[in-house]
């Protein structure tokens, strides 16, 4: 069974989250804040993707999230934001958040965003039986296909599974220029409707994580106007 924690403060809001959502067949468990769903995750602890609306009394969904994140680098996070919270959707992506959507929201787009998710999360469970290499070495990283781990000079970089999927595209294709779009296909699906800056702030939470100076990154390098490389000159 998919299992979905569904975080929202508002009733009416939270019952039209699970009523759809069951209706395709997720199992949900609710939760009408931060403080109540951080204690259903540690009791059961086997979800696929959690729900999480920003706005909530007590704990915020972006220190739920923070907290999800801080506990399971491969559960699936979708936050849900207003429109008039540009700032916040960028926090909770650069927090660990795989997504977020927009109130309102269609039923369409919910399932859609969430099946999404799913496939990834799904994916990313079986991907490493699939895989004939188990390591690639690019410099002082080494990249580990079976376990999903990043290290850098024998030390573990903790990674989110869209964190992994992108590093790893980068591992395959290196010093090749890849665009936004060819990365938002890749990583979130050739279905995703949402917006490419996603790309963008995973690159700059990675660069965080990879890099000595993320404000003069030497890796992870910015193509202008096309996107993304991984560079293997040092210093170059």
């Amino acid at each position: 069974m998919k299992k979905i924690l569904v975080v929202e403060d508002e009733v009416a809001i939270r019952e039209f989250e699970v009523i759809n959502l069951r209706r395709v067949g997720y199992e949900t468990v609710e939760a009408s804040n931060g403080d109540e769903a951080l204690q259903i995750y540690e009791e059961q602890g086997d979800f696929d993707i959690a729900l999480l609306d920003i706005s909530m009394p007590g704990m915020d969904g972006l220190t739920l999230c923070k907290e999800l994140r801080r506990r399971s680098p491969s559960l699936g996070i979708i936050m849900l934001t207003a429109r008039t919270q540009e700032m916040d959707k960028i926090s909770g992506l650069m927090l660990g958040a795989d997504d977020y959507i927009t109130k309102p929201f269609s039923p369409a787009e919910l399932l859609a965003r969430v099946d999404s998710l799913y496939r990834r999360v799904d994916t990313q469970r079986v991907a490493p039986k699939k895989q004939n290499s188990d390591e690639i070495k690019l410099g002082e990283f080494t990249l580990n296909i079976r376990r999903r781990t990043l290290a850098k000079n024998n030390r573990n970089i903790e990674l989110t599974q869209v964190e992994f999927q992108i590093i790893e595209y980068f591992f395959t294709n290196p010093d090749t220029a890849l665009d936004r779009t060819d990365i938002l296909n890749r990583v979130w699906g050739e279905e995703y409707f949402g917006e490419e800056k996603i790309v963008d702030v995973n690159i700059r939470r990675l660069r965080i994580k990879i890099e000595d100076d993320p404000s003069r990154p030497k890796y992870l390098m910015t193509v202008w106007g096309m996107g993304y490389k991984w560079n293997t000159n040092q210093g170059a």
